[in-house]
């Protein structure tokens, strides 16, 4: 049965004319283009819904942070207490110290003005600073050197205060602690000052270069990007009212000022027809 059914679809197709075969073609693409519509709206409408669904979230978040601040406040009120004062409560003294630096470093950093050049070097010193990660066993192997402790002593603690396994010579005669030569070195290289005549002994490692190199790179990179916003800037006739309307009218010049610029010529000399 199948086969005959399949048979008579071909006859029939067959003795289609080529006006009908065109028309079915169009009903085809016709419905194609429906689906093809359908499925875009569909995605659409979902997007839009997830995206509302996302923002009705944040919007539902806020709102229950700011009722139960709300909440707190009444509740403290009804007490007698001052919110602030409950609320500062939460932090340490620690915690309320490191809080006031960062404020404080915030506020200095916040003054982008140039004054003058140990200003500028000072600030680039300090944004230096943050990027160093200082390394701990390093500095612990060379103090255990200098200290006469045991290899391992400084490192296995965590921290940099030396314990009793010192390995220093005892003098009998005196009843003092005496350094042995090696330690001598050792502290001559750890504490330098103005009268060290050591230098150009240090043999930095693979890392230590990397590091280096990656932040010179960062550096010049940043510097190929920078562009510092100047207020005081000359820029002409004044033809904005806000600074909004004076970024439009900048995009606008981009595009027109190749025309307009002899009309506006012609106005301002007072020969315009």
């Amino acid at each position: 049965m199948a086969s005959d059914s399949g048979e008579e679809k071909t006859a029939e197709e067959g003795t289609m004319t080529m006006d009908e075969r065109k028309a079915k073609m169009e009903q085809l693409r016709a419905k194609m283009r429906s689906t093809t519509k359908a499925n875009r709206a569909s995605l659409i409408e979902e997007s839009a819904k997830a995206k509302m669904t996302a923002r009705e979230n944040a919007r539902l978040e806020r709102q229950r942070k700011l009722a139960e601040v709300l909440r707190m406040q009444t509740e403290a009120e009804d007490r007698g207490e001052d919110v602030e004062r409950q609320k500062n409560w939460e932090w340490t003294i620690e915690e309320n110290d490191h809080w006031e630096k960062k404020k404080a470093r915030k506020a200095r950093r916040a003054d982008y003005e140039f004054h003058d050049d140990v200003h500028a070097a000072r600030r680039r010193y300090k944004k230096d600073l943050d990027l160093i990660k200082p390394d701990l066993a390093t500095y612990n192997r060379q103090k255990e050197a200098v200290l006469g402790l045991a290899p391992g002593s400084l490192s296995k603690s965590g921290s940099s205060t030396p314990s009793s396994s010192a390995l220093t010579t005892f003098d009998p005669s005196g009843g003092q602690v005496l350094p042995s030569s090696e330690q001598r070195m050792a502290a001559e290289s750890f504490y330098r000052d103005a009268n060290t005549l050591l230098y150009a002994d240090n043999k930095p490692t693979e890392d230590a270069i990397d590091r280096v190199v990656s932040k010179i790179n960062r550096d010049i990179d940043k510097k190929g990007k920078f562009s510092r916003k100047r207020l005081n800037e000359d820029e002409g006739d004044i033809t904005y009212i806000n600074e909004r309307n004076r970024v439009f009218n900048k995009k606008i010049a981009r595009y027109y000022d190749k025309y307009t610029s002899e009309i506006r010529a012609s106005f301002e000399r007072g020969t315009a027809l």
